[in-house]
């Protein structure tokens, strides 16, 4: 069996995607040539590898087989890219890392600073939901993760470095902002904007709830923190946010954090990584500064001062 890597490289996508299309796409090639890739693979190896059933194609058992094997000699191929990288020194070298939404309001400050050490290394920054952070550890395409609260069911390695409050916002003149140690019965009767299915914030927003017996109205269904922000000025109810989010708003009074037993909900912010993963020296670093750093800990302390 004579296979190349290109060919590989080019099944793995077609693979992934279910499309030829948005494979030729994602390498930057023509879907003519992405076609002859594969039909050249199937004959090298006399097996087909996708069927087609309507306009839709399928992995076949020879197509699943060959995903598996073609998903290891790219994570080691990368891992070999990580370790050349290693023997140049950290003052050179690429760091990907995937960050929850919410955390794109801090991450990127961490980044300068980090970067202000080691100005030559790159970054590639990705800025994903939940669903889409586990869907990249899951097949090894980023070094790190930022996110809340992983799940204890996959096979990964974990740590938190920085804590994560969310807390419930409302317009400044709005009839709770003024109140002190609101009950949580008083909650009851409000409408609370929530963000999609499967968000951190909304998963412990309903959990928290949940475990005090207490039943919220939810009422509009919202993609992003910054729509959830615009509808809570606009006074079509109340919000859980991360207090990472909050910065500006609370500047300009323009949101009210609200005063309510049992709040902040205190979580916290994780950096994540595949079980066993091969950390490249940049991205052995970047941990390194998110859990050891002195910047971090000083916005620890100020974070548990408020």
């Amino acid at each position: 069996m004579h296979v190349t890597l290109r060919q590989l490289q080019v099944f793995e996508a077609v693979a992934r995607h279910l499309s030829y299309t948005r494979a030729a796409e994602e390498l930057y090639l023509t879907q003519p040539a992405v076609s002859i890739q594969v039909r050249q693979l199937e004959e090298s190896i006399e097996l087909p590898l996708f069927e087609q059933i309507g306009k839709k194609i399928y992995l076949t058992e020879a197509g699943e087989e060959l995903q598996r094997y073609s998903r290891r000699i790219a994570e080691q191929l990368a891992e070999a890219e990580s370790v050349m990288e290693e023997l140049k020194g950290l003052h050179r070298g690429q760091l990907n890392i995937t960050v929850a939404t919410t955390a794109n309001y801090f991450v990127p400050g961490l980044l300068a600073a980090f970067n202000k050490r080691y100005h030559d290394v790159k970054v590639a920054l990705d800025v994903t939901n939940r669903e889409g952070l586990l869907k990249q550890l899951e097949l090894n395409e980023t070094d790190l993760v930022i996110m809340g609260r992983p799940p204890h069911d996959r096979d990964l390695e974990f740590e938190p470095f920085r804590e994560n409050p969310l807390v419930i916002v409302a317009p400044p003149s709005h009839p709770l902002a003024r109140s002190k140690r609101i009950p949580l019965s008083k909650l009851a009767s409000q409408t609370f904007l929530v963000r999609e299915r499967g968000s951190g914030t909304r998963i412990a927003m309903e959990r928290f709830f949940r475990e005090r017996g207490i039943h919220v109205k939810t009422g509009m269904e919202l993609g992003s923190n910054e729509a959830v922000k615009q509808s809570v000025q606009a006074h079509l109810g109340l919000g859980l946010l991360s207090q990472d989010t909050l910065t500006m708003e609370l500047k300009l009074r323009q949101l009210k954090i609200l005063d309510v037993e049992g709040f902040p909900i205190m979580r916290h912010w994780y950096v994540v990584h595949r079980r066993g993963k091969r950390l490249s020296s940049v991205a052995q670093a970047f941990k390194g500064f998110l859990l050891d750093d002195a910047y971090v800990r000083k916005h620890k302390a100020q974070i548990r001062a408020q």
